[in-house]
């Protein structure tokens, strides 16, 4: 059996990333796709929650609150959207 990985565009990247930076109240350019929400942008908890839900009511998604510990960057963010949308 083999799973198909969704591959997201860049306007919907565009989009992720404008809610990440709006919930940590950054700048588009502060962030890049490697650059760790937590340790480099003092992230909490709370914040990566938020981050979460948003996306879910964005796109209509439901995401397990194990995937936090995926979405400590942009790439991991994307990765997760791109996998629950592919289901």
């Amino acid at each position: 059996m083999t799973t198909q990985i969704n591959v997201l565009d860049a306007g919907r990247k565009e989009q992720i990333k404008d809610i990440v930076c709006d919930i940590l109240e950054l700048d588009l350019d502060e962030v890049t796709e490697t650059s760790l929400f937590k340790e480099e942008h003092d992230a909490d908890s709370l914040r990566t929650i938020e981050i979460l839900a948003s996306l879910e009511r964005v796109f209509g998604l439901s995401l397990e609150q194990a995937e936090l510990s995926r979405m400590v960057n942009l790439a991991g963010v994307y990765a997760v959207i791109a996998e629950a949308e592919g289901k």
